[in-house]
């Protein structure tokens, strides 16, 4: 690992009636304030299966906004970090910078604010510019807020901006690092102190519907690692622990959603005359289906909570503000496989749990045997590094090494393909899965081999994840609601990269640099 590190180093009120698609007949004007929400871990096909007994604001956003069946992620490791620097940029991580969680925001130089328990955290490591950015470059007075449970979350959509980002402590603070400022402004500290987060404490998580609504079976034991995989789920009546605990519940969202709210208020979002931006990631469904699966009663329930979570954030943003100049897009950073043991029967080859680490073994072997250092060469799960001076220094061949070690990967069970990261770049054009790989990494990346496993298998021992260039974890919502936009029912393949440019659009304002996406023109009225 240390040559793959060195390498990549009670919220507001009622209803209101919903918005309005564009202001009244006259002269077209750009919404007041732009709203990004991104559900963690939330796949496309979630909004039909669950749709019919959705009553809150995706609900909503399905019948009134302009939904994009077909919207994927056009990059190859799937996760968080690269997910969310992607939204509002328009850009693939090969260009922002954000390759994979493991190059996110962690930043030891950059604590939390005192009283708020965690690492550090900075977008150092994100390269150029996003919506936050393009928007204050056309009006200096356009201010953004982004806010989630998870740093990364909460950084990476707005990038570099230096405006109010805030994520949540496992103490039940929300907080920020000193990147952003030198101390929490009042607001967030008067949110802190009604410790919403400790007031969860001996509550319990069960249905939200009647037990016959779910036709998820309930005694799943390979969920949960088979640990606490039936309802009720208990919250500890310590409250300290329930602080902590909440992160893995639905209760979470509701924190952020309280949160969010109390910030647009505070910092006047969304007045005018400029266009302000609001992001909120919603982390819990992540939480949830990487312990129970996307096929578990729990996320069900869990999928149920958020349309109702979305519906608190649009009612009482529309109470403050005039619904007519509030655009929302709703997105996720990425999707989710089912639990490998749990696959289809027609998913052949069979899904494996896969550990390519200990095949390292045998070559560090032969390495050591010709006094060559053995961490020259390492695996970072997809990722093969060598360090190529030493190999040269040590008068061994490089290639047959790999060569060598590409042919035993290639033999494992779960093991799709084996490229070499040059190869995969050449082919990008006629292969989707190169395509994919190529959008992560730019070509100068010291990278010898990308190896893609077969659908549904993963890498470690977690119970359902992510991260692969298959459609499973690629394919998620976009939806397009209020001011500025055409609603309908859009077919099309369109990329995660084209979200941000056609937000842009809608808000009368242009990238400052050049991006990979488009503007979605048929959803821009």
């Amino acid at each position: 690992m240390r040559l793959a590190a060195a390498v990549l180093a009670t919220v507001l009120g009622l209803a209101v009636p919903a918005a309005r698609a564009t202001a009244q007949a006259g002269t077209p004007r750009k919404p007041t304030l732009v709203v990004l929400v991104t559900i963690d871990q939330f796949r496309a096909d979630y909004l039909d299966r669950f749709g019919p007994q959705m009553t809150g604001g995706i609900a909503r956003m399905m019948r009134e906004g302009a939904r994009f069946t077909d919207a994927h992620h056009d990059h190859a490791i799937t996760e968080t970090a690269p997910g969310h620097a992607t939204l509002l940029s328009g850009r693939f991580p090969r260009s922002t910078g954000i390759m994979m969680n493991s190059i996110g925001v962690s930043d030891p130089s950059k604590p939390l604010l005192a009283g708020a328990y965690g690492m550090g955290a900075s977008p150092k490591r994100f390269k150029g510019t996003t919506l936050a950015d393009w928007l204050r470059a056309a009006d200096s007075r356009s201010r953004a807020l982004s806010v989630s449970m998870k740093d990364r979350a909460a950084i990476l959509p707005i990038g570099t901006s230096k405006s109010d980002v805030y994520w949540y402590s496992p103490d039940g603070l929300f907080s920020t690092s000193s990147y952003y400022r030198d101390s929490l402004p009042a607001w967030v500290g008067a949110f802190n102190d009604r410790h919403m987060a400790q007031g969860y404490a001996g509550k319990h998580w069960t249905l939200l519907l009647a037990d016959s609504a779910y036709h998820e079976p309930d005694s799943v034991a390979v969920e949960s690692s088979g640990m606490g995989f039936t309802f009720p789920h208990d919250m500890p009546t310590d409250w300290s622990e329930a602080a902590d605990i909440v992160r893995t519940t639905p209760f979470m969202d509701e924190l952020v959603v309280a949160f969010a709210l109390n910030g647009v208020e505070a910092l006047q979002l969304g007045k005018g005359p400029q266009t302000d931006l609001l992001a909120v990631s919603l982390s819990a469904t992540d939480v949830i289906g990487h312990r129970f699966g996307p096929d578990s009663r729990e996320i069900h329930d869990q999928v149920l909570r958020v349309d109702r979570a979305v519906g608190v954030l649009l009612d009482s943003l529309f109470k403050l503000r005039d619904p007519s100049t509030v655009t929302v897009v709703l997105a996720a950073d990425h999707g989710v496989g089912a639990i490998p043991e749990l696959a289809p029967a027609s998913v052949q080859p069979r899904p494996q749990r896969v550990d390519l680490r200990k095949l390292l073994g045998p070559v560090r072997a032969g390495m050591a045997a010709r006094k060559l250092d053995t961490l020259t060469i390492d695996i970072d799960q997809n990722l093969v590094f060598i360090d190529r001076d030493a190999f040269k220094r040590a008068n061994v061949n490089a290639d047959s090494v790999l060569d060598a070690l590409a042919k035993t990967l290639r033999s494992t069970p779960g093991v799709a393909r084996v490229d070499r990261f040059p190869a995969i770049l050449a082919d990008s054009l006629r292969d989707p899965i190169a395509r994919r790989w190529a959008h992560q990494f730019p070509a100068n990346v010291p990278i010898e081999l990308i190896v893609t496993l077969t659908p549904l298998s993963l890498f470690g021992g977690i119970v359902a994840t992510h991260g692969s260039p298959y459609d499973f974890d690629s394919h998620v919502p976009m939806i397009f609601y209020g001011d500025g936009v055409k609603p309908g029912l859009y077919t099309q393949f369109v990329r995660t990269v084209d979200l941000a440019p056609t937000l842009a659009a809608i808000a009368g304002v242009k990238p400052t640099e050049r991006i990979d996406g488009v503007v979605l023109t048929q959803a821009v009225r």
